[in-house]
């Protein structure tokens, strides 16, 4: 049973991982599941309140870092929030539309068409925040790979 329950376990963790790839993905809530079928699994007992409240912040910048990353990149190219909205937008349908690509293609698209459609930008402009967009998802998807890590890694020194 042992290899079961780790390879759930395993599979809840690269699900996360996942998430990273495909946006519409809850990857936080797959990590949060690999900590509680341990427990179920095995036992809560290595999970103590500072176990808890680390992973919690941990948990919490993934979110954070999703927002901020977005947002800086788009505003640091001048962007206005209908682009942080198109590429919002553009980064989760651009996976299922271009598959591969779209990762990157949607989130540039998306902020590209708003700022040319609602914020009435020229294609110049508009292509310079479509470029801020994807640096800022690529950026936040570093620091997101790096926590998601030291949460897998933590767990990994509690558990075993």
């Amino acid at each position: 049973m042992d290899y079961l329950y780790w390879t759930l376990i395993i599979l809840s963790f690269l699900i996360a991982f996942a998430g990273l790839i495909f946006p519409i993905l809850p990857g936080a809530l797959f990590l949060v599941l690999g900590f509680v079928l341990y427990g179920l699994f095995y036992s809560f007992q290595p999970f103590t309140l500072f176990f808890i409240v680390v992973q919690a912040i941990l948990l919490a910048s993934l979110f954070v870092v999703d927002y901020f990353s977005n947002l800086y990149g788009v505003k640091r190219r001048g962007g206005s929030k209908a682009a942080i909205w198109g590429s919002t937008i553009g980064l989760l349908v651009g996976p299922f539309v271009i598959p591969v690509a779209g990762i990157i293609a949607g989130p540039f698209i998306g902020a590209f068409l708003a700022e040319l459609v609602i914020g009435r930008k020229s294609p110049m402009d508009a292509f310079r925040v479509g470029i801020g967009s994807v640096l800022g998802f690529l950026g936040g998807t570093v620091v997101k790979i790096v926590i998601q890590l030291v949460m897998v890694g933590y767990f990994l020194y509690v558990a075993l």
